[in-house]
């Protein structure tokens, strides 16, 4: 295959360049040429381990299809993450060469040329993606090298580091020692403690702040949670301790936007970033202040978009952010018709069209699909899917019509990317799509996007008067998302469920 860093770098603007996250949860790999996004994609999806740390043969060689490179980056600074790791006593992570990323990828006959900090990856990977020209920037992890929350002011090509709190003091750590208090698996399953918040009153939030947390801002940890919560309140419901932990993580943060909004007081738009931003729920409670105009979150604001993120912080501009659509590519017409059809004898079914989504989740192009009005399709997806019965989906909806099916947060009236939740209007007509709250993860639709998905949407309600779609990922629980026509065919007959 060839080394392909250490080249002589090109002085122009047409840099060909290679963005890399491996050796943690959610590998990824991506290429930008120039200004231009070319392909981004998940391990997980060629190797069909879910949240894969490592990289794998089909990955990489799918990547290579783009090369050559002008430069390789990694998304952090590993020798500094091991001073952390020496400092939290994890021994066997530090007296090890196999998670020293240019030795790992020798292998693949990659070298790197540049590492940028982690909290500047995920910063840059925000603001360059956006449609701003200025903004603060706030960072939101579980940890980075040190830093667990940043928050950054950008401007132009600038960003510019403003404040930091420090491991391990960290709100990500938090709601991941409650998500594997509850039983759950953390640094993956914490979207599912989310969805049990719904289910339970906050009656521990008290106990969490006069038990855990110090102070908010900085935010102050009692104590380092990296391994967990052990048995503290042992008798409590676990539906009730997720919604004492959700509440107290919307409390904190609403303290972090107030703080990034004090530190770069003119800014009227925030990116928001690091893999909290994945909590649509208090998104829009924050999206329903008026502290900020415009709220963007890039459609992967975890570790995996990283891989996007640091080569933005190495060349300082913005990309020209379209879709999130990167991925691999199945060829072929969107099946609009044979989908109409499937749904309307069978209420559900799959589709696998077009560039694979960069992000954790379905967006048209690798869902499983359903008819939202039958009051027995939601256990009905959630069965196939092997997933918990009280697990929500999200709808797809045209953006035009958004305004007329669900009250929509303020300052994010619009939701392409599932990032926002809106209480329903019509939830009696729409059973499927409707959380035990009364809310549901939105997802609108516009034919820049994805035509194929918009031009189905908008057939569908012509032929049956339904606005919407019951929109979820193409996968099973424990499983990454269909990725390729084997992954498809594959899915269609171990589930019995027609995949398009």
């Amino acid at each position: 295959m060839g080394r392909v860093s250490g080249k002589v770098q090109k002085q122009d603007s047409n840099m060909r360049i290679l963005g890399i996250n491996c050796l943690n949860h959610d590998a990824a790999m991506a290429v930008v040429d120039g200004s231009e996004i070319v392909w981004a994609a998940h391990a997980e999806r060629y190797s069909k381990v879910k949240n894969d740390h490592y990289l794998n043969q089909d990955i990489v060689n799918e990547a290579m299809a783009y090369g050559p490179f002008d430069k390789v980056v990694y998304y952090e600074r590993p020798f500094i993450k091991k001073t952390r790791q020496v400092y939290a006593g994890q021994w066997s992570e530090v007296f090890t060469t196999k998670n020293i990323p240019y030795r790992y990828l020798k292998q693949f006959g990659i070298g790197i040329d540049e590492y940028i900090d982690h909290h500047e990856s995920h910063a840059a990977g925000s603001y360059f993606t956006s449609p701003h020209k200025d903004a603060v920037v706030l960072c939101v992890d579980a940890i980075g090298e040190w830093d667990t929350t940043s928050v950054w002011k950008a401007s132009g090509s600038k960003i510019e580091k403003k404040d930091s709190f420090r491991y391990p003091h960290s709100l990500g750590l938090l709601y991941s020692a409650f998500t594997h208090r509850v039983g759950l698996k953390p640094a993956e399953e914490e979207y599912i403690l989310m969805g049990m918040a719904a289910y339970g009153k906050p009656k521990y939030r008290d106990r969490i702040y006069e038990d855990l947390i110090g102070a908010t801002i900085p935010f102050e940890l009692k104590e380092n949670l990296h391994r967990g919560l052990s048995g503290w309140m042992s008798e409590a419901d676990p539906m009730d301790l997720a919604a004492s932990i959700q509440k107290v993580t919307e409390e904190v943060l609403h303290g972090m936007w107030s703080h990034a909004k004090s530190l770069v007081p003119d800014a009227k738009n925030i990116c928001f970033a690091g893999g909290v931003a994945l909590n649509c729920v208090a998104n829009s409670q924050l999206a329903d202040k008026d502290m900020f105009e415009h709220i963007w979150i890039m459609p992967n604001p975890g570790d995996a978009g990283s891989s996007l993120g640091c080569i933005a912080a190495s060349e300082r501009k913005h990309l020209n952010w379209r879709h999130p659509f990167l991925g691999y590519n199945i060829e072929g017409e969107y099946p609009v018709d044979s989908i109409i059809k499937e749904l309307t004898e069978n209420k559900m079914v799959g589709v696998a069209n077009g560039r694979a989504e960069f992000g954790p989740r379905a967006l048209g192009n690798r869902s499983l699909l359903a008819d939202p009005r039958g009051p027995e399709i939601k256990d009905l997806v959630n069965k196939i899917k092997r997933r918990q019965q009280f697990r929500p989906f999200a709808p797809a909806i045209l953006e035009e019509d958004v305004d007329q099916y669900f009250d929509m947060p303020k300052h994010a009236k619009t939701s392409p990317y599932m990032q926002f939740t809106a209480a329903c209007t019509h939830g009696k007509d729409f059973p499927a799509i409707i959380h035990h709250d009364g809310t549901s993860r939105v997802q609108t639709v516009r034919k820049s996007d994805n035509p194929g998905f918009y031009e189905l949407l908008k057939t569908w309600k012509e032929k049956t008067g339904c606005p919407m779609l019951l929109n979820t990922s193409l996968n099973i629980k424990g499983e990454p998302i269909v990725n390729n026509k084997m992954d498809a065919k594959r899915f269609e007959t171990k589930y019995n469920v027609r995949v398009l």
